[in-house]
């Protein structure tokens, strides 16, 4: 408690009701958390078992309950639940698979599953293919959205009131009835299932409450009315819990987060109290001014200010470029000369942009100059084909229903089962009301197939799939069983074979002995006897992100790029945002469909990931197409402080000579820094 100011004393002490702590950023959030957390256990004999914290990152979890560890240690903290929202509503439908209409075995369809079988349900519909395309975008969100709010089909067709929306419906429909032929669900459902059944079922509701004696929630600006109803259902009438906010930092409405929801705790809970946290331990001075100064032009409900004991610190500088090459070189080049001239490292510096396509101009620069990089965005750990091939077959062994993970991989490797085989296969399937696997083995295909070869191909491989199935399942040490079906169908010969390189070949197998590894690593750590079974690993793994913990492993000296979302949460030294223009931050759908207000909070989170120094770039043309269109300086730049800023304009272009004295001073500098 001595290392927490009194504001953030004041949050952990306070049990006796509802509370909401405004968290500003880099104000000690998680501190506060974890010493509750701690605080309950030793000071109020709360027992862990009956505390639950959630947020929204498997990353945040892992930090939260880290920390916890190091304050509670031994059987004391046995039992304590932190998690993710949608890992909380994956252990309540296990616990609920009756009451949620699943067998034990169920799936989790990752979203490109999903995506496939929205396709193929609008396939039907004989729209164009570009038609498709954009309608498939249109559908898939707008099932999201109504799985968020708790909107099941039935509801979705009551209330359409255009075409489109009666379309969506009925979509919505088959593709709930799928999910549950399947005995699958997604990502939407993890958090709705377990949400209706807390409001439908009053003994599980009053169980699950028991479960809960506290209850501490992160990032609460970002839930969405689900999440938010499943917070209130398991508190309960007690109110005992602690939410933990930030409305300036609320950037995610595009995905259903309610920063209202904030507003609502006011109403469902008149005794709630409420603590502001606004001493930062991040950013100098000036910088939270501006961050102040920008927040102060939305409208606010709960207001706060922050401040900070760390000094006044640099002007920010607001850097105007002739066009966004001209940009792009000159980030790189003050970057390298500031870290030369400062000596400080790559990975003290961040580059910040609203789209991800303007990273191609600063990537270009800065491989000409030679800097290491590291681009954040890319290629999901579970997008990569050989980790959805192996997860697929893992899938299946779980949940012989699994007909999406079935059409992955009964072709992969190949086995000479061609589509018209597969099709005849669906047909005779649905006729029996069997799955895929299911129908493969069964004696009634042959006469509806009549192609022995491939009635063998099916059936040896339903067999197989089989006896694997009990040889993982039923082992206590299932990853070597595995690593012998990968073997069995020389999955690592397809990987050589398919790979465009011999290094890309080896990137594939690594990630694969990764993936095997972490499930091993997984089944070694697990505390309870229910998550020593490879049936919960699988399920979890899919909730689990790998390029976290890869990320977490890569302490490379690079300088980081990413969007301003992905920068949400992260701190560094030196901070460059750059793209500030009218249409591009604030962007033009936001100003089309006047939500700037979520573009303003957006600015605000970049500002406050600078912990010292903070430069704003922009273009007073930028490249469209083949011609160059003129820009707009975006009106954030007018809500900074003019005091606290240093506005500096390139209205030319430097010649071929100034760059290669550039050039040549950066070198110098580099020889000096080498000799001294």
């Amino acid at each position: 408690m001595n290392n927490l100011n009194p504001r953030q004393q004041e949050a952990v002490k306070y049990i006796d009701g509802p509370l909401l702590v405004l968290a500003g950023a880099g104000s000690g959030k998680t501190s506060v958390i974890t010493r509750k957390i701690a605080y309950l256990i030793n000071e109020c004999g709360i027992k862990a078992h009956k505390i639950f914290a959630v947020t929204f990152t498997n990353k945040a979890a892992k930090e939260m309950k880290e920390r916890v560890s190091r304050l509670v240690q031994g059987k004391e903290a046995k039992g304590l639940t932190v998690s993710t929202f949608h890992t909380l509503g994956l252990t309540m439908i296990r616990y609920e698979l009756d009451a949620c209409g699943l067998k034990n075995n169920f799936s989790i369809l990752d979203a490109d599953d999903c995506q496939r079988l929205l396709s193929e349900l609008l396939h039907k519909d004989n729209s164009p293919e570009a038609d498709q395309k954009q309608a498939l975008k249109w559908i898939s969100k707008k099932i999201s959205d109504w799985k968020n709010d708790l909107i099941p089909p039935v509801q979705a067709v009551s209330v359409a009131q255009t075409k489109e929306d009666l379309m969506a419906a009925h979509i919505y429909d088959a593709y709930q009835r799928h999910l549950r032929a399947y005995n699958a669900v997604d990502f939407d459902d993890l958090i709705a299932l377990p949400t209706r059944l807390l409001q439908e079922n009053q003994a599980i509701r009053e169980k699950w409450q028991d479960k809960v004696h506290y209850l501490l929630v992160d990032e609460y600006q970002d839930t969405n009315t689900a999440q938010y109803l499943m917070v209130k259902l398991l508190v309960g009438v007690r109110g005992r819990f602690t939410a933990v906010g930030d409305d300036d930092q609320s950037i995610y409405a595009w995905r259903g987060a309610r920063p209202e929801n904030m507003v609502e705790l006011t109403k469902d809970y008149p005794q709630l109290k409420v603590i502001k946290l606004e001493q930062n331990y991040r950013s100098m001075a000036r910088i939270l001014n501006a961050a102040n100064a920008v927040i102060a032009n939305n409208p606010h409900v709960f207001d706060k200010k922050l401040w900070s004991q760390h000094g006044l610190g640099d002007l920010i500088r607001v850097i105007t470029c002739p066009t966004d090459r001209d940009e792009a070189e000159y980030v790189a080049n003050d970057l390298v000369n500031t870290k030369l001239m400062n000596r400080r490292t790559f990975k003290d510096y961040a580059i910040l942009y609203r789209g991800n396509f303007q990273a191609k101009a600063i990537e270009t620069q800065l491989r000409e100059l030679q800097v290491p990089y590291k681009l954040s965005g890319g290629t999901s750990f579970y997008s990569r084909a050989e980790i959805k091939d192996v997860m697929s077959y893992l899938r299946l062994i779980i949940n012989p229903d699994d007909d999406s993970a079935f059409l992955r991989i009964i072709n992969t490797p190949k086995r000479a089962i061609g589509p018209v085989t597969l099709e005849k296969l669906g047909v005779y399937a649905q006729s029996r009301g069997v799955s895929l696997l299911t129908a493969c083995t069964e004696l009634g295909l042959a006469a509806h197939l009549g192609q022995k070869k491939a009635v063998v191909s099916l059936h040896e491989f339903g067999t197989w799939l089989e006896e694997h199935q009990r040889e993982i399942l039923d082992n206590t040490d299932p990853v070597p069983k595995i690593r012998q079906l990968l073997s069995d169908i020389a999955y690592e010969d397809y990987i050589r074979e398919t790979a465009p390189t011999p290094q890309g070949a080896e990137v594939r197998l690594e990630n694969i002995n990764f993936l095997l590894n972490s499930i091993q690593n997984m089944l070694n750590k697990a505390e309870d006897e229910e998550d020593k079974n490879i049936e919960a690993i699988i399920r979890k793994l899919v909730l689990i992100d790998l390029l976290e913990q890869q990320a977490e492993a890569d302490d490379s000296d690079r300088v980081q790029l990413m969007t301003l979302h992905a920068a949400k949460g992260l701190e560094f030294p030196h901070v460059y945002m750059i793209g500030l223009e009218e249409d591009l931050l604030p962007h033009r759908n936001s100003i089309d469909a006047d939500t700037v207000e979520e573009e303003r909070r957006l600015m605000y989170v970049g500002i406050t990931r600078a912990k010292q120094t903070l430069t704003l770039t922009l273009a007073e043309r930028r490249k469209s197409g083949a011609d160059f269109r003129s820009t707009t300086p975006s009106r954030f730049l007018e809500e900074l402080p003019q005091d606290q800023v240093e506005w500096q304009g390139r209205r030319s272009q430097k010649s071929p000579a100034e760059k290669k004295r550039i050039g040549g001073a950066h070198l110098a500098n580099l020889k000096a820094l080498l000799n001294s």
